[in-house]
């Protein structure tokens, strides 16, 4: 049996800016696009290091989790992508405060680039409640 699925799209995060979805619902599992610390009010990237840009993206995630019924406490995975590994350590700080005592499976690695010259992307993997 193939399992339904479904996009989601919310207001609070940055609108998908091709052919892709924000996030898909596929059975109890949710899978978001990247998302880079894009403002969805203005479309542009936030200004500020990269602690700013991870406090951006965190909070676009989120936006899409609430808007599928989850939070952070139901992320399963993270991807973070970063244009230079020397930003872990902050990025580090940013996603563990917000993150709290969850602790998903992550992976981080270093790009050659990032999408409108962000200096951070995460997707994620959330287990629906």
């Amino acid at each position: 049996m193939n399992t339904k699925l479904e996009s989601v799209a919310v207001p609070d995060a940055p609108k998908a800016i091709g052919p892709y979805a924000q996030a898909v619902r596929a059975g109890s599992l949710l899978f978001t696009a990247g998302q880079i610390p894009l403002d969805p009010a203005t479309m542009k990237l936030v200004e500020g290091d990269v602690a700013a840009q991870t406090a951006r993206v965190l909070s676009n995630l989120e936006a899409i989790l609430r808007g599928a019924g989850a939070t952070l406490a139901d992320v399963v995975k993270t991807t973070v992508f970063l244009a230079d590994i020397k930003d872990f350590g902050a990025m580090n700080e940013v996603y563990a405060a917000r993150f709290g005592a969850h602790r998903p499976a992550r992976s981080t690695v270093q790009v050659a680039a990032i999408p409108a010259g962000a200096r951070i992307e995460i997707d994620l993997v959330a287990q629906l409640p």
